[in-house]
């Protein structure tokens, strides 16, 4: 079979629908490696993968704290990043390594829309097949800013990396962009069309929902509290939430057994509201359909989680793709979306007791997104990648 070689960088909404991805690719007999950092790669084993960990558990932390500043805080410039981490020299390591595992003929790159710059330079160095997958529409949607800091900032250290690799500079960086075999959106038809539609040539193949880790177990204190069907909280696994988020959020759900799911515990409030239970992390897929109703930031996982359980929605949405995420759910009518000049605890609560209280959110989630087959996305997904196996 062929070998599949796969890159993406950030959080755990980045890393694990490649996971998934890989797991069916594998599943299919290809030979799969994931590039990414070394605290994924446990969950990369356990899903089948070979695993290349492009930094240590430690510089990981180094790098999302400076990525929420560049991202959050904007106090630093992408410029800053690749020099501070070291990814120039990051970049071309990275483009060896897959060059070394490279079977002419027989092998697909496969990375994250937009950033993996190492699939897009290892394709032009071995003249094999790359895939860009976009885990949300707004990826595409941002290609433009890409450019302008490919353009104003980072060229100079581009180029010099493609010219280690025998590899010429670019040119135009907007037509480089575009320049791959296939470009997959990991959502369905209903909701690229509740927001501004993505390019024609994106095939989208579904939610692709991450798989939780094997034996991870629901610790006693969830179990009893899910009894009593709990409001869900929670800002995603990153740093890139502000306390403004979890102040509101949590001000806004006070007076209801809620639980707080939450990474980082310096972020919230201390102390909690009375009724209210932190856990660093749970069992989403085993948790989610047994809550009143999910309250979270608009990462593309949780939403998708809270679709295929059937469960009322809220969403405190700011950064990144999450707006737009929460923008198209909020005009399929299937959630409440707050935009960060509406976080205070006043409409957060009002929002929450009308999702609370949504009974009719069952029917009418499942009139739009049918069954939310968690299979089906990575196994379109796979079938696209399969049709570019080959000679080229």
């Amino acid at each position: 079979m062929a070998t599949m070689l796969m890159s993406t960088q950030g959080t755990d909404g980045d890393v694990l629908p490649f996971i998934r991805l890989g797991g069916e690719l594998r599943r299919a007999g290809h030979d799969v490696t994931l590039f990414s950092h070394a605290p994924f790669a446990e969950r990369a084993a356990r899903a089948g993968l070979d695993f290349v960990a492009v930094d240590t558990d430690a510089g990981y932390a180094r790098h999302m704290a400076d990525t929420t500043a560049l991202i959050g805080t904007r106090d630093l410039s992408w410029a800053d990043l690749f020099r501070r981490h070291g990814l120039y020299g990051q970049l071309a390591w990275e483009v060896r390594e897959m060059a070394a595992r490279h079977r002419p003929g027989d092998t697909v790159l496969i990375g994250r829309h937009t950033s993996t710059f190492s699939v897009r330079f290892a394709a032009e160095l071995l003249g094999a097949p790359a895939v860009w997958v976009a885990l949300s529409p707004s990826q595409l949607m941002l290609v433009g800013m890409a450019v302008h800091s490919c353009r104003t900032q980072l060229a100079p250290g581009m180029d010099t990396v493609r010219r280690d690799l025998g590899l010429n500079p670019v040119t135009d960086w907007r037509a480089w962009f575009r320049e791959v075999d296939l470009e997959l959106g990991l959502w369905p038809e209903w909701f690229d069309e509740a927001g501004l539609r993505t390019p024609a040539r994106v095939v989208r193949t579904g939610f692709v929902v991450p798989d939780e880790s094997p034996g991870e177990t629901l610790p006693a204190a969830a179990e009893e509290l899910l009894a009593e069907r709990p409001v869900l909280l929670t800002g995603g696994t990153s740093r890139m939430q502000d306390r403004g988020f979890y102040e509101a959020a949590v001000g806004g759900c006070a007076g209801r057994r809620v639980m707080l799911v939450a990474r980082h515990a310096d972020l919230l409030p201390d102390p909690l509201p009375g009724g209210m239970t932190w856990f660093p992390r749970l069992p989403f897929r085993e948790v989610v359909p047994k809550v009143s109703a999910l309250v979270h930031h608009g990462g593309v996982g949780t939403l998708t989680r809270g679709l295929a359980a059937g469960v009322p929605q809220v969403i405190l949405a700011d950064t990144v793709d999450r707006p737009d995420n929460a923008a198209r759910l909020a005009g399929a009518g299937l959630a409440a979306w707050l935009p960060s000049s509406r976080w205070n605890p006043g409409e957060v609560s009002a929002a929450v007791a009308a999702a609370v209280a949504d009974t009719g959110y069952l029917e009418r989630c499942r009139k739009i997104t049918g069954d939310l087959d968690p299979a089906a996305g990575p196994a379109e997904a796979r079938i696209r990648i399969e049709h570019l196996v080959g000679p080229r």
